[in-house]
């Protein structure tokens, strides 16, 4: 790797770690190394006590264009361990992850995106899964999220036949959280991240974990598993503040 150019560049905001896909001749694409690091920087935001939330983008104006396919099959499929493509698509990580999304955002690149919590992104931008046209699968995600994220007959078309979705489009189904003007997709980001900053951390990472743990089961049993993570959120000392302010009509002692 070039020290000079590296693939990846990491940087560390005030709780927030935004991290970029830094291959912009070959419209960020994910090859061993740059996966290598990104698993790195993904390692690095769920274990530092000073990062809360991360932030995903692509350099010089697009986010990913997926797999590397000129080092395919060559070097495999770059995933990492039970972690999947760049150590994110299986990771099932606590802490929120961001995708902040110009340009392409396609076949592994937007499987990249789909395994974040939100997704900003510019009204040029665009989503596409062509795996099958080139005999392959979207085996990342892609086929698993996607019909949970669209209404079935879009999605399937978007995995079948590689038909693009505007971003537009995209924030019209609800895949994205804000649609902003070309360029402005990571300040749209970077402010949804002060947003999760702003409540007590616990209450954050705690809903995020409930929602990671429970899908998928049936109520009864997803019960069973948020009950012990919740409850101690009860008990702190921020949600009693949080309560006594809804109460008393003013803002929680964070907000000041």
């Amino acid at each position: 790797m070039d020290s000079e150019h590296p693939v990846l560049v990491t940087e560390p905001r005030p709780g927030v770690l935004l991290i970029t896909l830094n291959r912009p001749h070959v419209r960020n694409a994910i090859d061993r190394p740059l996966a290598e690091a990104m698993d790195a920087a993904l390692t690095r935001l769920e274990t530092d006590p000073a990062l809360s939330v991360g932030i995903l983008a692509g350099a010089d104006g697009h986010f990913c264009s997926g797999m590397d396919l000129k080092t395919f099959p060559a070097d495999g499929v770059p995933v990492i361990a039970d972690r999947g493509l760049a150590g994110l698509t299986r990771a099932c990580l606590v802490k929120p992850l961001i995708a902040a999304v110009e340009g392409a955002a396609v076949a592994g690149g937007f499987e990249l995106a789909l395994a974040c919590d939100l997704i900003t992104a510019a009204d040029t931008a665009f989503f596409a899964l062509p795996e099958v046209a080139r005999g392959l699968i979207a085996a990342e995600g892609g086929a698993i999220r996607l019909p949970s994220r669209l209404p079935y007959h879009l999605a399937m078309e978007m995995l079948l036949t590689g038909t693009p979705l505007p971003a537009p489009q995209a924030a019209r189904h609800g895949l994205v959280n804000r649609l902003t003007r070309e360029g402005e997709a990571l300040q749209a980001a970077l402010t949804l991240a002060d947003r999760l900053l702003a409540p007590p951390r616990d209450a954050v990472l705690v809903t995020k974990q409930i929602v990671r743990d429970t899908r998928g089961l049936d109520d009864a049993a997803a019960y069973t598993v948020q009950d012990p993570l919740s409850s101690p959120v009860f008990a702190t000392a921020a949600a009693a503040e949080g309560a006594h302010a809804f109460t008393e009509k003013r803002p929680p002692a964070w907000q000041h």
